[in-house]
């Protein structure tokens, strides 16, 4: 067996003949290690090194520089027939202005994730004021798992309308009733047809949630106002926003130039503004002939996960994701990115390098046989070990998935070189759908400006949109895999950077910025209610 001296001294070498100080660690390890536990495994079919650079070629391949324009280019095609035709898709929200910054006060705010219910109190300081600044006065969090998920319909609602009772009840000041009741903003982090700035028609949730069953296509504001109203509660929700929309609003009101609201953790989404015209006029329902007068933009919940049908660069392992999903054409974009994929891949890839090429020993992990138990915070726990002996990342692993066999520093940095596949695919991915998103944008203003007369109101707006798109362009980000993931944020603005900087040479002009939005949907959920005022 070679010693630790020997595989960094070779490595350090090999850095000399081109290759990565990873890349040539995996190949010394995997050609000088002992092949004890690989004998032990008849099934044995291909070497280690020979797995990953297929793994490489089948994931990362396809998302060179060319072949990533040529999605976005794609995607920007599937993005425009939404605007037109999907009714699950590109929803226009009741958002038709963005904040000033100089809408201060106090607001009730509520978010629901895929993972976490939370009650806020929040300050909202006008921005540039001295002394005024934006916050959360106070917040309770209230965590939903698998048990939270299963409510079936209302059951879901009452629990949540309990959680607000128990945050409100902390707050005598806040005094309610039938004729004053307590008005409050909420973060939806789901699909809704909405159908005022206070209300919508409930849509499929997805993430395993079945709170929608058996009230598909009813009042959101209503089935959540009903729910509180048993506890004894007279709320009203006044404002609801998608979380992406949300992530959006919470920016702009101190960032002028932010025109995107990107979520990435559990799920993914993208909230994008565009000008009215560009979305189907029957896709804004009965919206009263006030509101269209007084719109040029709209934001737009995009619901990202449901595009790239038929084009996405899947692999053998995606495949078999899909098959075991219950929902299998419902977000093939999201299965690719998001969180709570990520890991699941992982582990579908694993599987077969453990019977292919005797990883691990050769022995999976009994947790590992069960579908989502690698999960994308352990990935991002291994990635995020780059010590020479992967001591942290080892103890990790083995601590969430126990063996009879502990993982080696050969194991574990094969693992981590396919978690690190993986994560690249995805900011990727998500670069491609931004970077469409923001030429789109770019496209459909000037398609809104060239009929307009110089007396028309839209006209100054729809200039000093075109003047952003040109300039810099802000994107709000928020969730766990962008936020914390190591080096995710980073590999998504490179990629960005590089779609543009390939299409400033064509001839287009513009930055985009990828900007944090911390507590975005509480804060988004404020200003939405605060806007309306």
């Amino acid at each position: 067996m070679a010693s630790l001296r020997d595989v960094l001294v070779a490595a350090l070498k090999a850095l000399f003949r081109g290759r990565s100080f990873l890349q040539a660690l995996l190949a010394f390890w995997t050609t000088t290690a002992t092949t004890k536990d690989v004998r032990s495994n008849k099934n044995v079919t291909i070497s280690i090194a020979q797995f990953l650079a297929e793994a490489e070629r089948l994931i990362l391949g396809p998302v060179n520089a060319r072949d990533l324009h040529q999605l976005s280019q794609k995607l920007k095609t599937q993005f425009r027939q939404g605007l037109l035709s999907n009714p699950a898709c590109m929803l226009p929200s009741y958002n038709s202005q963005l904040p000033t910054g100089k809408e201060p006060g106090q607001f009730l705010a509520l978010d629901v994730g895929g993972s976490t219910l939370r009650v806020a109190l929040v300050d909202l300081g006008a921005r540039g004021a001295p002394g005024c600044e934006t916050g959360i006065v106070r917040i309770d969090s209230f965590k939903i798992d698998n048990s939270i998920r299963g409510l079936v319909g209302r059951a879901f609602f009452d629990w949540m309308a309990e959680r607000i009772h128990q945050t409100i009840a902390k707050d005598s000041e806040r005094g309610h009733s039938p004729e004053h009741p307590l008005l409050a903003g909420l973060a939806w982090s789901f699909p809704i047809d909405q159908t005022s700035s206070k209300g919508g028609n409930l849509c499929g949730m997805g993430k395993g949630f079945l709170a929608a069953d058996g009230l598909l296509g009813e009042d959101l504001g209503e089935i959540i106002r009903l729910a509180c109203l048993k506890k004894g509660l007279y709320v009203e929700l006044s404002a609801i926003v998608n979380d992406s929309s949300a992530t959006l609003l919470s920016a702009a009101y101190t960032t002028p130039s932010t025109r995107f609201g990107l979520i990435l953790g559990t799920g993914v989404n993208i909230a994008v503004h565009l000008p009215v015209h560009t979305i189907r006029q029957s896709k804004y329902g009965d919206r009263p002939a006030t509101w269209h007068e007084k719109a040029s933009h709209v934001i737009v919940n995009t619901e990202l996960g449901m595009f790239g049908h038929d084009i996405l660069p899947v692999t053998k392992w995606d495949k078999q994701l899909r098959k075991g999903h219950p929902r299998p054409d419902f977000q093939p974009l999201e299965h690719l990115v998001s969180g709570y994929y990520l890991g699941e891949v992982c582990r579908l890839i694993l599987l077969d390098a453990i019977q292919t090429t005797g990883n691990l020993g050769g022995v999976v992990p009994p947790s590992l046989n069960t579908p989502y138990t690698l999960d994308t915070e352990t990935l991002s726990l291994i990635e995020a070990d780059t010590t020479p002996t992967l001591t942290a990342a080892i103890k990790i692993f083995h601590t969430r998935h126990p063996s009879t066999i502990t993982p080696t520093i050969a194991d574990m940095t094969f693992i981590r070189t396919l978690a690190s596949y993986i994560s690249k695919r995805s900011a990727s991915i998500v670069a491609a759908s931004l970077f469409a998103l923001w030429q789109l944008k770019s496209e459909t203003e000037a398609e809104f400006l060239a009929p307009l007369s110089p007396d028309s109101p839209f006209l100054a707006e729809t200039e000093a949109e075109i003047k952003i798109t040109r300039s810099k362009t802000t994107v709000a980000y928020n969730g766990s895999v962008v936020e914390h993931y190591p080096g995710y944020r980073a590999s998504l603005q490179q990629f960005l950077d590089e779609l543009v900087t390939e299409s400033t040479a064509e001839g287009e002009k513009g930055s985009i910025a990828l900007v944090e939005a911390k507590e975005s949907s509480l804060l988004g959920a404020a200003v939405a209610l605060a806007c309306l005022d």
